[in-house]
């Protein structure tokens, strides 16, 4: 596969979960920002966990400590705007979704891009 049919590639996985952020935040499946992030997380109610690359460290670190606690699978994707744009808000650097087909469809489009889990082990 040439490089430019990979970036390609790569950008459509992307924007596949966008869309997949963006339904789930039409159903009413998403809380997102740091506060109803976490809450969601220790209520129990998150399926799947997304962290900003652009996020703090120390934002990183409280949210992977508290996501492996409570075994809820968690990666670093995408940038403050865009994870805020595909939710209709401003920018966003902790996103919680809450229904278990949407976090498995955007689970398989993070597993082509090579992501991985960021709990501790």
């Amino acid at each position: 596969m040439t490089e430019k049919h990979e970036t390609v590639s790569r950008q459509a996985e992307e924007k596949k979960i966008y869309s997949y952020l963006g339904l789930a935040q039409k159903a009413g499946k998403i809380a997102c920002g740091e506060f109803l992030t976490e809450q969601s997380i220790k209520e129990g109610k998150a399926k799947l966990v997304l962290i900003s690359k652009e996020a703090s460290e120390n934002t990183k670190k409280k949210f992977i400590d508290c996501a492996t606690y409570y075994a809820v699978p968690i990666f670093l994707f995408g940038e403050k705007e865009n994870l805020g744009h595909c939710l209709g808000k401003e920018f966003r650097a902790s996103i919680s979704v809450q229904d278990a087909g949407f976090a498995k469809a955007i689970l398989t489009q993070l597993e082509h891009l090579e992501l991985f889990d960021q709990r501790r082990r």
